[in-house]
């Protein structure tokens, strides 16, 4: 059966037509690819982990901690300033995901309960306490991934009916400009293990007109960390300064 253009503007919600649109701000995108790179990669971690190395559990723990220490705080800023913005012109327009939300908090501190108390087990509990650990942080992996999934598609759809690029731009600078430093380099830790080179270069162009130039410069040392020769170059020219210091931009 061949679908055709027609059968796909037919689609509920006019799934075609939205996606041909041209594209509005997306305050979801960018960090929710990070959260995915960190969650599958702390998953994974956590999964590999030698619990009876007390080194390496201390390091993966650690890991763990981060990333629900991470993922707190960025429950706090969607539920300041995105869930706000939804709510302020559509009562009862994030409900859905404020009520995950809720979940998500006492999962993360279950996590960090047994996080803790791995760290300090002995040896006769390390290996049950670890398993736990990893099936329970999976479970939480997944519950989010099909929550940013909701984020993505209905809150994104809320926003953009009820605001314009504009307004969706000034909610974004004060969500930002809310973040410490120590937060953000984390986030940019994350975002250039995450994002294509266009959602790279482009937050990077940004931060570039915007920060502070230490501050920038701080966190492009940070993306430069996690980036191969390749990407480091392509973002380097995009920002207009040579890959490889001495030489000459093109």
């Amino acid at each position: 059966m061949t679908t055709t253009l027609t059968d796909l503007a037919a689609l509920p919600g006019n799934t075609y037509a939205a996606a041909t649109r041209a594209p509005r701000l997306d305050l979801y995108g960018p960090i929710h690819k990070a959260l995915r790179q960190f969650m599958g990669h702390t998953l994974q971690c956590v999964g590999a982990m030698d619990a009876g190395d007390a080194e390496e559990r201390a390091q993966v723990l650690d890991g763990v901690v981060s990333l629900l220490g991470f993922m707190r705080s960025h429950l706090a800023h969607e539920n300041e300033y995105i869930h706000t913005a939804i709510e302020a012109r559509r009562a009862g327009g994030a409900r859905h995901t404020a009520d995950d939300h809720l979940l998500h908090l006492d999962a993360i501190g279950n996590l960090e309960d047994e996080a803790a108390a791995l760290r300090v087990a002995n040896e006769a509990h390390r290996a049950a306490l670890a398993q736990r650990l990893y099936r329970h942080l999976g479970e939480f992996v997944g519950e989010n991934l099909v929550h940013m999934q909701v984020e993505e598609t209905q809150n994104n759809a809320s926003l953009w009916a009820l605001y314009s690029d504009e307004e969706l731009g000034a909610i974004q600078e004060r969500l930002l400009a809310s973040i410490p430093p120590a937060e953000m380099a984390l986030a940019t830790r994350w975002f250039a293990a995450s994002l294509n080179m266009h959602e790279l270069s482009g937050l990077f162009g940004e931060m570039q007109q915007k920060a502070p130039p230490p501050a920038f410069e701080a966190l492009l040392g940070i993306a430069r960390t996690q980036l191969d020769e390749r990407r480091w170059a392509q973002l380097a020219r995009a920002l207009g300064r040579p890959p490889v210091p001495g030489l000459v931009a093109v």
